[in-house]
């Protein structure tokens, strides 16, 4: 290596690292046009101070979702409207309460009063600020499928899509953005809700591999510095990005593959620093799955790593002796945190032919790597 190619203590081959955060929000934001022409028209009555039409974005991890709504939303907090926006994230806050405090948090600047506080309470409060300014409300309950346990999407929809009823003259719409195409939210919503918000679905599909290419290629002239990442091995990125199903691996592998390079004290990405990123950065949803467990929960996908290791074949009616004198919890709060597991695809649950509703029980993860980040 000559001292030419050589990088510097002091520098860095970073334009600006925070582009390949997650939360990040990229100037040019391509290949969602007509999902953001949609979602325009759907909240146009908000603007002009009437409810605006609810809806539902779907489709799967790192298709433009988040981004598409967190752009729409400022662009509506840039002009004079009567429109509060507010973003949640479900991951985060899961519960009716946890989600009336994130909005009361959001319109009001602070939290909402600590002393005896139901979520009635909180709810009242947000309803007399819509009612005392005459302003309208729209909600995104984003990664809306972690509330489909416990019956919290249904709660809080209720809640919100019926305010009218207990608060004349309030108006809320909502945004439901769902990352797993294998909720069917028509089967999941009581008929007490979906007779009221009767969504209209704004479908994300994949990105294409020239779209993949592009949408990296942006990042990378915004984030890295010119010649540090050739378009070759930009290719190579994509080719994991598009394996993995999630653009967010493709941006997070690019940040890590940087950091590799740094660390080996040169001005270019080379293979092995990619391939040294890709097995981190594969395992992104396994570490934000974890995050979105609560703590019963983290507990019992820890006693299913411990199980896989001595058990061949793990089954449910087996696994809750264990649980019951261990964990201490009931059957109804065993199998809601089994179902969650399932739906995060932390695990795998199917039924065992011919033995009635006996159902065996995989994990979708390498065992160590799921402690790794528990």
């Amino acid at each position: 290596m000559t001292m030419k190619s050589m990088l510097m203590w002091d520098e860095t081959l970073f334009r600006d690292l925070d582009a390949f955060e997650i939360d990040y929000i990229p100037d040019q934001f391509n290949y969602r046009e007509n999902q953001m022409r949609e979602l325009a028209f759907l909240l146009r009555p908000g603007i002009k101070g009437s409810r605006p039409l609810n809806a539902i974005l779907k489709g799967t991890p790192g298709t433009g979702k988040t981004t598409s709504v967190k752009k729409i939303f400022a662009d509506i907090d840039e002009i004079q409207s009567k429109m509060l926006t507010v973003h949640i994230n479900c991951q985060i806050e899961n519960t009716r309460f946890m989600i009336l405090s994130q909005i009361y948090r959001q319109i009001a600047g602070h939290n909402p009063s600590a002393a005896g506080n139901s979520y009635k309470r909180v709810f009242e409060s947000i309803t007399d600020i819509l009612l005392n300014e005459d302003r309208v409300l729209l909600i995104a309950l984003d990664d809306a499928n972690y509330l489909l346990f416990e019956n919290e999407l249904n709660n809080i929809l209720y809640l919100l899509l019926r305010s009218h009823e207990t608060y004349p003259g309030t108006r809320i719409g909502v945004m439901v953005i769902i990352s797993d195409m294998d909720v069917d939210l028509s089967r999941e919503l009581d008929i007490r809700v979906s007779s009221v918000f009767a969504p209209t679905e704004v479908y994300f599909p994949p990105y294409s591999v020239d779209e993949t290419f592009q949408i990296l290629k942006e990042r990378v002239m915004q984030g890295l510095y010119p010649g540090v990442l050739s378009d070759k091995n930009l290719d190579l990125i994509v080719d994991h990005t598009l394996r993995s199903g999630d653009m967010r691996v493709g941006i997070d592998m690019i940040k890590r593959a940087g950091l590799n390079a740094e660390k080996d004290a040169v001005r270019e990405i080379g293979e092995e620093h990619i391939h040294k990123a890709y097995r981190i950065s594969r395992y992104l949803h396994l570490k934000y799955s974890i995050n979105a467990l609560r703590r019963d929960e983290i507990e019992l996908l820890r006693l299913l790593v411990e199980l896989s290791r001595e058990e061949e074949q793990m089954t449910s009616g087996k696994v809750y002796k264990v649980v019951k004198k261990r964990l201490k919890l009931g059957y109804t709060l065993y199998y809601e945190a089994l179902r969650k597991l399932d739906s995060l695809r932390l695990i795998n649950l199917e039924f065992r032919d011919g033995r009635g509703r006996t159902r065996l029980i995989n994990l979708r993860y390498d065992p160590d790597k799921i402690l790794l980040y528990l």
